[in-house]
């Protein structure tokens, strides 16, 4: 059903890990939403102040929802969103938005065979600096994108790998677990990309899974790109260290996460520090560059994700982020994988055809 826009949303929240249970705040904090269920098997009705269920199956046949949020272990994604779907209940889903790119098609067929109504957790996209970013390269503010590089380093403590048993296995790794949500932010920024070549090391940690990883890119475009990634190095770069998204991260005002060099000049973010030419002189490295900054509100990007969510489940907006778009980041995310483990360049829309074909 469509939300109605006189009331607040009936939104549910299935799983309360850690993820799900920073979704149930951001919904008590919410104008025009309202916390009605919870499923987990741990969940208590004391600690959320909202009727809980053992199971999404359980919640779903007891209390009317508008909208749910699936914040459950991976495996489950795919099969939790089409339950909800085919109920007609909006759903916002966690990203990965499937455990690999093959069974992410079902869910992006059940989408459209739905006409159902869900956004995926790619959180990053709704920061305010990412939508000025993506307008500024579009309106050609450092002229023609040449390249982009990135890097996110941070050391994650022993706990994480030793509390969480499966962050150490096959299935995670700092490509799935990390890589994924600056993959995305750079196809949105730069479009579609068309090859790459991946190096991993697990030297850092010894552990089964990747803990450092180099990537290179070629986009549609022409553009070039390279990223940068480890969840061994302790540095100041990143997404995380570069704004006020994590609280445990310590936070550098003027933090970089991605540099863009264009024709024109060059742009960073998100601190969005842009370089360029005075359009009087000629544009070369002879010529001086100034610095600006560009102009943005802030905002948190998990409060912005939820309002737009708000407006997909009210029908008043199409998700920023659909399923068949978090699709083409998880097969790039595995494109990479099998490039690490290949020593060879993959083609990415090939790799997505060949998936296709063998679901």
């Amino acid at each position: 059903m469509t939300a109605s826009g006189d009331g607040p949303v009936r939104i549910g929240v299935v799983g309360a890990g850690f993820m799900g249970r920073q979704h149930i705040e951001f919904v008590r904090a919410a104008k025009g939403a309202e916390l009605s269920a919870v499923a987990d098997p741990l969940a208590a009705v004391e600690e959320f102040g909202c009727p809980t269920f053992p199971s999404a199956a359980a919640a779903l046949e007891a209390v009317e929802l508008d909208a749910v949020i699936i914040a459950s272990p991976n495996s489950l994604h795919v099969d939790t969103a089409i339950e909800f779907l085919e109920a007609g209940v909006a759903v916002l889903l966690e990203k990965p938005i499937a455990v690999d790119y093959r069974e992410s098609i079902r869910l992006v067929q059940a989408v459209a065979r739905l006409d159902g109504r869900l956004l995926v957790g790619h959180h990053r996209r709704h920061h305010p600096a990412v939508a000025r970013a993506r307008s500024a390269l579009r309106d050609g503010t450092i002229g023609q994108v040449v390249a982009v590089s990135g890097i996110w380093s941070a050391r994650k403590d022993e706990s994480y790998f030793t509390d969480i048993p499966w962050h150490s296995r096959q299935g995670a790794g700092v490509m799935l677990i990390n890589v994924v949500h600056d993959l995305d932010l750079l196809r949105h920024l730069c479009g579609e990309v068309a090859e790459v070549q991946a190096l991993r090391s697990s030297h850092a940690r010894g552990l089964a899974v990747e803990d450092t990883v180099s990537l290179n890119l070629r986009f549609q475009s022409g553009t070039v790109g390279s990223f940068l990634a480890s969840d061994a190095g302790a540095s100041p770069w990143g997404w995380d260290q570069s704004t006020e998204e994590t609280l445990s991260f310590p936070y550098f005002p003027d933090g970089v996460a991605y540099q863009f060099t264009g024709t024109r000049g060059a742009l960073s973010v998100p601190n969005l520090a842009t370089y360029s030419y005075d359009p009087s002189v000629s544009a070369d490295w002879h010529s001086p560059l100034s610095r600006t900054y560009l102009q943005v509100a802030p905002r948190g990007s998990f409060e912005a994700q939820l309002d737009h969510f708000l407006d997909v489940a009210r029908g008043d907006a199409a998700p920023l982020v659909s399923a068949e778009d978090a699709s083409r980041t998880l097969a790039l995310v595995e494109a990479a994988a099998l490039a690490a483990a290949s020593g060879s360049t993959v083609d990415v829309a090939g790799f997505r055809a060949d998936a296709e074909a063998s679901s």
